[in-house]
């Protein structure tokens, strides 16, 4: 598991299991037992805490990640792989993170 990674959670009821982007950093991977993380959703609203994703990015289908849903959950809990995104997009992330927390 790395910063920056997509991979597969199952959110709380009444949500699914859907992709989660890892946002915490790598060098306390290792030490937490939980990490942060985006959830990443179909529906596209196309405001500035969101981050648009393709199949260019490696997600099987359009879809954003919304960064106004960021949630702190057991790494345990994390599963499978999908893709990681580049570090162009990361900073996406980060300038929606930035408007999403108003800071």
């Amino acid at each position: 598991m790395k910063h920056g990674e997509i991979r597969w959670y199952k959110f709380l009821a009444p949500d699914k299991k859907r992709p989660g982007l890892i946002l915490t950093r790598d060098s306390v991977l290792e030490y937490l037992g939980e990490v942060t993380i985006a959830s990443i959703t179909a529906t596209v609203r196309e405001i500035p805490s969101e981050v648009f994703l393709s199949t260019v990015d490696g997600m099987p289908k359009d879809c954003a990640v919304n960064c106004d849903h960021l949630q702190t959950v057991s790494k345990g809990k994390i599963g499978a792989l999908i893709t990681a995104l580049p570090q162009t997009k990361l900073l996406e992330v980060g300038r929606a993170i930035r408007f999403a927390l108003d800071i």
